[in-house]
């Protein structure tokens, strides 16, 4: 039987690693159960001797003075509103902004919504901009695996120091807007002030930003976006949002600002009308990917992709993306078009961007939790498709990027989800899928997810471990069974937070 990374042999009495996780997720029962979980993976990996991980998804802090401070902001952030109770208004937000001199406005700024591809368009955007030079900040979410990665400067996720230090700025007006409103402003809300208020201080040069949820009344819309990127629209979020790609793309469409530029992905045509009629209203333009932009061209190849991008000023011919999936290489050419139109081609030029640079910006592009391969023999990849459209997308990729003889899925979903869909767009590539769980308060109850799986690929396909570390270990062996050589591999998926977690237990590699 394959096991997860050892541990260090020199120790006399080493204990379970698996076991050490449950005690520490059970220990941390007092704070967010996201946070909770982060440290519990950190701090198993390390008596597994795994490694660090990637400096893009940094781990706790080495020295324990800026740990415990880290803890205690952590903690102090799990005693607001969560990210899935809202109270649609930006009141709050803008009050807070107002207070700090409205920092969103020191910066001109790229503001991305949308359904699905938005974090890893961020990443491609930021990379583009950084690679001409420009000094970026990116505010993206969820996390993978720690708080700090959402507020990066200049690629990197902000240090726990700058983290603790901007939490500690901002607290005095934090508690005055607390104490004038109605509702405290909500974790979501002290992030995007925090992040707005980095990148102000840094300073960037621009801020690339990603909603949280919608576009009118999200808590990133204080923000007056110089280009407004609108990447798939499908059904997520329903009860908030709105149950048609129509309804859900007219929350969506308030990023779009007076005279911006709207770079718009291919879209359903209920959604496409609702943004093109809102770009006309505020007197914006409008690029859309199979018009205006779009892929030419697309090759597998080793560790990723080669594509041939149309941009808003030409072609852009033999881009390595190290990315899998027909997803991705759409990501890329929205996120060119974004980076043409804030530098103005298309408008008042039509000279495309350098070439060589735009080689160099998408060839050093990483999207953690996204299509990763973190285990080869068997292979283990990971991906946080958490809505049917997203699922569909990864089934693709995986059917492309991978030659697999058989593949075991690890599923663990979020209560409020269509975790039927999910199921159904993952049902024709997995041999048998394990469900288990995540650490989450919001996680789907293993029994409650295994007894729709066993509707969706019958009760022979399906094995329930609630434990994720049991669930990992058991798709492992069931993969294993092909035998060394046979080209099985594993599938992670159905959250981020089960990514997050499932990355942490198996280290990267």
């Amino acid at each position: 039987m394959s096991q997860l990374p050892p541990h260090d042999s020199s120790e006399s009495e080493p204990q379970d690693p698996l076991g050490l996780f449950d005690e520490i997720v059970e220990a941390e029962t007092g704070r967010d159960p996201d946070l909770a979980v982060i440290e519990a993976g950190s701090r198993t990996l390390r008596t597994q001797g795994g490694g660090a991980p990637e400096a893009d998804v940094p781990g706790r802090p080495a020295d324990p003075e800026t740990d415990k401070a880290l803890r205690e902001v952590e903690a102090d952030l799990a005693t607001r509103w969560g990210e899935t109770k809202l109270e649609p208004s930006v009141d709050r937000i803008a009050a807070l902004v107002d207070l700090l001199g409205e920092p969103q406005r020191a910066y001109p700024s790229i503001h991305i919504t949308g359904t699905n591809g938005k974090t890893s368009t961020a990443r491609m955007i930021e990379s583009l901009l950084g690679a001409f030079d420009l000094r970026t900040g990116r505010y993206t979410s969820p996390h993978v695996q720690s708080v700090t990665e959402r507020i990066s400067l200049d690629g990197a996720p902000i240090s726990a120091e700058r983290f603790i230090e901007t939490y500690n700025d901002i607290k005095p007006y934090v508690e005055m807007v607390d104490g004038q409103q109605e509702f405290r402003l909500s974790f979501f809300e002290v992030l995007t002030g925090m992040a707005y208020a980095a990148f102000a201080d840094a300073p960037v040069d621009v801020a690339v930003v990603e909603v949280g949820m919608g576009g009118s009344w999200d808590a990133t819309n204080v923000i007056d976006g110089d280009v407004a990127v609108v990447t798939p629209i499908d059904l997520d979020h329903t009860d908030r949002l709105g149950g048609t790609p129509g309804e859900i793309a007219t929350e969506k469409a308030g990023i779009v600002k007076q005279d911006a530029t709207v770079i718009m992905a291919q879209q359903p045509v209920d959604a496409a009308q609702v943004l093109l009629k809102k770009a006309v209203e505020v007197s914006a333009t409008v690029a859309r990917e199979g018009l205006e932009f779009g892929v030419v061209a697309r090759q597998v190849a080793v560790g990723g992709q080669m594509v041939t991008l149309r941009g808003l000023g030409g072609e852009y011919e033999e881009i390595f993306l190290p990315l899998h999936g027909a997803y991705q290489a759409h990501n890329a050419a929205v996120a060119l078009a974004a980076v043409e139109a804030f530098f103005g081609v298309g408008a008042g030029h039509t000279q495309r961007l350098d070439i060589d640079n735009v080689r160099k910006a998408f060839a050093s592009v990483t999207s953690p939790g996204r299509m990763e391969v973190v285990r080869r023999s068997p292979t283990v990849v990971l991906d946080a498709a958490h809505n049917p459209a997203g699922a569909r997308a990864t089934a693709d990729a995986v059917s492309e990027a991978f030659d697999f003889s058989r593949l075991v899925g690890v599923v663990g979903a979020s209560g409020e989800k269509d975790v039927r869909g999910v199921l159904e767009a993952f049902e024709p590539i997995l041999a048998e899928v394990v469900i288990t769980q995540n650490s989450s308060h919001r996680a789907m109850d293993a029994d409650e997810l295994a007894g729709i799986a066993v509707e969706v690929f019958g009760d022979e396909r399906v094995q329930v471990e609630p434990r994720l570390d049991d669930a990992l270990e058991a798709a492992i062996t069931l993969a294993e069974e092909e035998g060394e050589y046979a080209g099985a591999g594993v599938l992670v998926t159905g959250s981020v937070i089960t990514v997050g977690e499932a990355r942490l237990l198996l280290g990267r590699g």
